[in-house]
């Protein structure tokens, strides 16, 4: 009986040693090659005239947690809806009045001033669009 235990105890640890055995590895060997042409590549399988790196293993980080929203604390001061549509409204007009500057200047610009000049405005030009989307 004593025999059939040990023999029974032998063969479940040669069967985990064969299961931890077979499980692959995360550390990968890494070679660099370096071509005629100079261009290196770097692979985990070995390539002919490549020399193995010995690297250090990686520490991994996790990613941070996604921010909760919090709260308006007490006494932070509120605007009503009516004095933030003005605000609004009025945001919207100096928009809308560089937008029509920054095309004249563009008009003008394409009369005979350099390409920068005009690249120039035209980057303005699409600033101000997107800015005016954007607004409620």
């Amino acid at each position: 009986m004593l025999f059939i235990k040990r023999k029974t105890r032998l063969l479940q640890l040669a069967t985990a040693a064969l299961a931890l055995s077979s499980i692959p590895s995360a550390y990968a060997e890494i070679y660099k090659h370096v071509d005629a042409q100079g261009r290196v590549t770097y692979s985990n399988v070995p390539i002919k005239g490549a020399i193995k790196l010995n690297l250090e293993p990686l520490t991994t980080v996790p990613a941070p947690r996604a921010k909760t929203s919090t709260p308006t604390p007490t006494g932070f001061p509120k605007v009503d809806s009516d004095t933030q549509k003005r605000r609004d409204d009025t945001r919207r007009k100096i928009l809308e009045a560089e937008l029509s500057a920054e095309e004249k200047l563009l008009a003008d610009a394409a009369k005979g001033q350099s390409r920068e000049e005009i690249e120039l405005h035209e980057k303005n030009i699409s600033a101000l669009k997107k800015e005016l989307a954007n607004l409620k």
